[in-house]
């Protein structure tokens, strides 16, 4: 079940849309745009690779889209509400229920358990003990750890430590998954039990984004969208996934008219 948290959205709008971004940057006397007039729509269960070279605007974009940063200028809409401008409270409460974050690093606590780690965004939401248990260990038997709920991050493998990582961006039942380069400290088998697992969650109707420099990576993904000095140069879908997108784009907008 997606998040409810914004609740204006229609079937027809897409579930993110970026109009006119700029991100400026200042350095002393020196000034740089990381991203110029950028513009970008995100469908619900879309299964998007963000890629470019290093510098190309990747990081900016995937820190403006998971609410870490502001732009400059534009308008950044997540299920119909611009959250470009609001402060920061406001968006720290975005984060804990739209956006659930992966990062390649993996970012646990190394004194908790894979149990603990997962159910530490549900304390921000107040949520009592026994409720916040009982979606931790469904999170992490949905990614295949049902054996591990008690280990350290240092008892499990990196392909064990990033299924731990996923459940805890799943246990909120995000709107959106982001993805920072989710298999870059993994070896290339694990590389793909992790992706296999990004296949089955986009099926269930998960809305994943992931940002990569790896090829193979972005080939695994429906939809890859390219970056070169700030500017989206490239948007293509796979021919089979497009043609199913447009026929379901059609039937959405003939029930609403």
């Amino acid at each position: 079940m997606m998040s409810e948290a914004l609740t204006e959205n229609n079937v027809s709008q897409p579930i993110i849309a970026l109009r006119n971004i700029d991100k400026l940057y200042k350095m002393g006397n020196q000034e740089f745009y990381a991203l110029t007039d950028f513009n970008l729509d995100i469908q619900e269960n879309d299964y998007l690779a963000i890629t470019g070279q290093s510098g190309s605007g990747k990081s900016t974009l995937m820190n403006l889209l998971g609410c870490l940063d502001y732009p400059t200028n534009g308008s950044y809409k997540l299920k119909c509400k611009d959250v470009a401008h609001l402060d920061e409270s406001a968006l720290a409460g975005i984060r804990n229920l739209e956006i659930g974050f992966i990062f390649q690093s993996f970012n646990l606590l190394p004194r908790a358990s894979a149990l603990q780690n997962v159910m530490q965004p549900l304390i921000y939401r107040g949520m009592p003990i026994k409720e916040r248990k009982i979606k931790a260990e469904r999170a992490l038997t949905r990614v295949g750890l049902k054996d591990r709920i008690d280990h350290l991050p240092n008892q499990l493998s990196g392909g064990q430590r990033q299924r731990v990582a996923i459940a805890r961006a799943l246990v909120t039942e995000p709107t959106i998954l982001l993805a920072d380069e989710p298999t870059g400290n993994l070896d290339s088998a694990t590389t793909m039990e992790i992706m296999a697992l990004f296949d089955e969650l986009h099926n269930d109707g998960q809305t994943l984004i992931i940002v990569t420099h790896e090829q193979e990576i972005a080939d695994r993904c429906q939809r890859v969208i390219r970056l070169t000095d700030g500017k989206l140069v490239a948007d293509s879908m796979k021919p089979d996934i497009e043609t199913n997108y447009n026929q379901k784009k059609e039937q959405k907008e003939g029930e609403h008219v």
